[in-house]
């Protein structure tokens, strides 16, 4: 039987939601991940910074274009240390400028990721995967990038189906 393991970033707090700036009691990513383990038997991980960004919606994101501008990779609060008991790996996280946070990237780097299969989900306003797919090659050498799944976080609370197809679409 394989074995899951989602690892997620969401951010709460004021996000861009269809055009608009508005408060979400829980982040997009977050609520996909819930459908995600609705539909799959998984162990969850989830990266939380150490140093929290920003509430604010416009300065989190000049936080997040310097930290991947400079390759800054935040410390985390704990990191995941060992997966080899794992054969598909989840990597869940919101598009900030055209791939996963930084934070994602924190804790793929630490992890040997050789032979396992890394399914990316990401919730955007508009820019789908972005290069996610091409930069998860480059922080997961010898795993298999599966076709991810882009979410259009405003539709986020309409997503079910569209997660319980891309499922169906590989055998976890």
């Amino acid at each position: 039987m394989t074995k899951n393991l989602v690892i997620y970033f969401s951010r709460p707090g004021l996000n861009f939601v269809g055009g608009d700036i508005r408060f979400l009691d829980k982040g997009n990513t977050e609520t996909a991940v819930e459908y995600l383990l609705n539909e799959i038997d998984a162990d969850v991980f989830r990266i939380e910074t150490v140093t929290k960004y920003s509430e604010d919606y416009y300065e989190c994101t000049n936080e997040a274009k310097a930290e991947k501008k400079l390759g800054i990779k935040p410390e985390l609060v704990r990191y995941l240390s060992d997966v080899s008991g794992y054969d598909d790996i989840f990597v869940c996280g919101p598009c900030w400028w055209s791939t996963f946070p930084m934070a994602v990237y924190a804790q793929l780097e630490r992890l040997d990721l050789k032979g396992k299969r890394i399914h990316p989900l990401m919730t955007h306003e508009g820019s789908g995967l972005g290069h996610s797919e091409e930069d998860l090659k480059k922080y997961c050498p010898g795993a298999e990038i599966e076709p991810g799944l882009a979410i259009t976080g405003s539709h986020v609370g309409e997503s079910l189906d569209s997660i319980r197809n891309w499922i169906a679409s590989f055998k976890v």
